[in-house]
Order: structure tokens, then sequence, then C-alpha cells
């Protein structure tokens, strides 16, 4: 039977993440010859590696990129923190009834530390990675996995991300999307692209969580 629920993006929504992984972009591609500017960069982070690398290079995205970008980025794995309230706002989510869902394109080593930063697995419903997925967002396939892995009804759910492309593939998929600005995107950006409402970052949301579209979810 089909469930009430909540789709969390994992990297810049509930994890203090997004940075490091644009430099390890950065990085990455620097070491490959690809002299790109940081903001650029940061702008596509959110993208899985096959759709940043294509968004950055066109044609000159070659293969060792995006396991540089691994390299660089995994010594930061013990460093990382939740966002503020993200396990409060998770475990908020599950009281009201709501299945709580993560639609993370993380591969499954990073997404099991990710999930130990958090601190929630007790009201973790479903969690995808990037095995769950033939192409990354803004594709809407890992939302796809999430639902179909939970359970989730696409009509009876929202998506809560920090970047462009989860607004964008909620779209595709007709989930409205909350947006947060924690992963570094304006609210501006984020609502004309289509989110439904933003706030800060999960202590925000969660703040504002009577009021907020998750609240006519029942």
């Amino acid at each position: 039977m089909s469930r009430s629920g909540i789709l969390f993006d994992v990297d810049g929504t509930l994890v203090d993440s997004t940075y490091l992984h644009a430099v390890a972009w950065w990085q990455a591609l620097r070491r490959y010859g690809h002299d790109v500017p940081m903001a650029e960069v940061h702008r596509a982070v959110g993208m899985g590696s096959d759709m940043l690398l294509d968004h950055l290079l066109g044609d000159a995205a070659e293969e060792g990129i995006a396991d540089a970008h691994d390299e660089f980025y995994q010594p930061w794995w013990e460093q990382l923190r939740p966002l503020p309230a993200a396990a409060d706002l998770l475990r908020a989510c599950a009281e009201r009834g709501l299945a709580v869902v993560l639609a993370s394109s993380a591969k499954k080593d990073e997404l099991e530390t990710l999930r130990r930063v958090i601190d929630a697995d007790d009201v973790i419903a479903a969690a995808t990675s990037s095995d769950d997925a033939k192409q990354s967002k803004p594709a809407p396939d890992i939302l796809q996995a999430a639902l179909d892995q939970s359970g989730v009804d696409a009509q009876q759910c929202v998506f809560v991300g920090d970047s462009v492309w989860d607004v964008e593939a909620a779209a595709r998929l007709g989930i409205p999307c909350i947006g947060l600005t924690c992963g570094g995107t304006s609210a501006a950006e984020l609502e004309s692209r289509g989110a439904v409402a933003t706030y800060e970052d999960p202590a925000a949301l969660l703040e504002s969580l009577e009021a907020s579209p998750i609240a006519r979810l029942h």
C-alpha cells in the first residue's frame, strides 16, 4: 500500500558537505588540466558525477576525474557534520506518521558515513545510493527509486533539497520541492526553478513545520 512521506536529499541538505564536494571537484578537474572557476563547480554540485562533468566540460570530460574527486573528498568523511537540527527534523516528520526517506545519489560506502553523521537511522524508512539509478539528478531516477523502495505515493510526498537540480528532478515527477539555502544556493534561485517554499536550513524548516508544505501531508 502507498503511504505519505518526505524524501530528503542528503549532501548540502542534511549534511554540511556541499563546499567540500566543490573543492574536491575543483582539485580533480585541475589534476586533469581543467581550470574551472570554483563558483562554476559549486553551482554544478548536486548533479551526479556523470551529469556534472558533462555540464562543466562537455566533450572534454574524462573518466578518471570522478575517481580523482572521490580521492580528494574521502579524507573529509570523518570531519563531516550534520546541518542544524537535521536529525530532529527527520524525527519530527516521522512523529507525524510520515515515511522518512533519504534520496541520495552517494555511493554506498559514502552513504553509510552520511547516515552515521545524521544519526537518525531509527526513523529512516529507506535510503537510496548511486547503485539505484541509471542517471543522476537532474534526472528523476533517484527520486523514483526512493518512492519504489519506500512505497511512498508521489502524490502524497514532498522532496527537500538544496540545489536547483533537486528542484528540477522533483518537478519531473510532479513532486513539490522545499528548498534549503544551506547548500549555498539562494532562495530566489531555488524559487525561480519552482521550489514551493524555502528555508535557511533543517532547523528553520523544523521551526516552521506546521506552516510548511509538509503540514499538508497526511
